[in-house]
């Protein structure tokens, strides 16, 4: 199973005044919290009412993913952001309300390869009908409906605009939430691959290449201390950042530096990382999973990462362990040469970026401060 959490939106969708759908979604809230918890859920309550979405207003289509309003916006970033829904719905006359098919229609790719539980409550069928008919409407979005579901028959379920306590029900709430954290994990490879670069920068089967994000920090923590075991060994050090550093501390430098990660399957194979100092490129964190080295995508992925250098960029600089002699092939092979002895068991390279570099001194060129590996 994925190391990521899910972000469940719990969405309510009746926008009528004095309607029970607040109600119902604190319930569900409520009931399923503390397992959301165990899982690793987190549960975003969001209000169709709030979002004050109008009719569908905007003039490109969906598919496109041109939105010119705010408020679609605003609706787009909430649901890009989740990994799955669970939709608290009533039954207007035989399907769902309107206020839900709306906002269906507003957004296109933001839907995909993600799971939808139901929530439904009305008198006679409990909300039913509006379920089966929402089904119809989310398939076609590629969004995937849950089998396990739970319907609220107003009359038996609440007093006073509330929803009564009942073991049963809860326990069909938390058994929808444990289906849609499975469905969602096992969804992510598809949401992931819809959001890779779509140039095929890697050629290997199945892989695609993307740009990391905190989201990213667990997958980068655990692949950092796979790779760098052999670096730990070559060099007899265990002082490396990458294998002590945090899931926090990843996060953070993820949100200093810009990197990208090799993906296949939902499994994070390769990554490299880079930033500006100066006139300076600093390229970092190049690694490769142990099981796909030899295929050549650590020099893929270093060549990706100096392609993102902007015009002004006269340098590109990295560091290695002394010792580490596969890497130091690599890099003397990609064009980049020692710039001085090794320090603390730190080697220091450079290539030049530009032609330019020619008429810069000696003095200049050889002189380089590396950022941290």
């Amino acid at each position: 199973m994925s190391t990521k959490s899910v972000r469940v939106l719990v969405l309510v969708c009746s926008t009528r005044p004095g309607a029970l759908g607040p109600a119902v979604g604190a319930w569900v809230a409520e009931a399923i919290g503390p397992r959301a918890r165990e899982l690793g859920a987190e549960l975003v309550p969001v209000s169709l009412a709030d979002l004050e979405l109008p009719f569908l207003d905007e003039e490109e289509h969906p598919s496109s993913g041109v939105y010119r309003q705010e408020h679609t916006r605003r609706w787009s970033e909430l649901a890009d952001a989740a990994d799955g829904f669970i939709v608290v719905t009533p039954e207007y006359n035989y399907g769902m309300p309107a206020t839900l098919k709306n906002a269906l229609d507003y957004l296109g790719r933001e839907w995909a390869w993600k799971p939808m539980g139901f929530v439904s409550y009305g008198n006679t069928s409990a909300g039913t009908r509006a379920v089966q008919h929402a089904k119809q409407v989310v398939t076609t979005l590629r969004l995937v409906p849950l089998g396990a579901t739970v319907a609220i028959r107003i009359a038996d379920a609440t007093e006073q605009g509330r929803v009564l306590p009942d073991a049963a029900r809860a326990s069909a709430a938390t058994g929808m939430l444990e289906e849609l954290v499975r469905v969602a994990h096992a969804l992510r490879p598809m949401r992931e691959r819809a959001r890779a670069d779509s140039t095929p920068l890697i050629s290997l089967p199945g892989a695609y290449v993307r740009q990391l994000t905190a989201d990213d920090a667990p997958e980068v923590a655990v692949l950092q201390r796979c790779c760098w075991v052999d670096e730990a060994l070559a060099n007899d050090t265990l002082d490396l950042p990458t294998l002590r550093e945090s899931v926090a501390e990843v996060r953070e430098w993820l949100a200093a530096w810009r990197a990208w990660g090799l993906w296949r399957d939902g499994r994070l194979l390769g990554m490299v990382r880079a930033r500006q100092t100066g006139a300076d490129w600093h390229i970092g964190r190049l690694a490769v999973a142990p099981d796909l080295r030899g295929q050549g995508l650590g020099r893929r992925l270093l060549q990706l990462a100096e392609a993102a250098a902007g015009p002004e960029v006269r340098r590109f600089a990295l560091s290695t362990g002394a010792a580490s002699s596969g890497n130091l092939a690599l890099y003397a092979s990609e064009g980049y040469r020692t710039l001085s002895g090794a320090i603390d068991g730190v080697v220091s390279l450079a290539k030049d970026a530009q032609p330019i570099l020619a008429a810069v001194g000696p003095a200049e060129v050889e002189t380089v401060r590396p950022d941290p590996r």
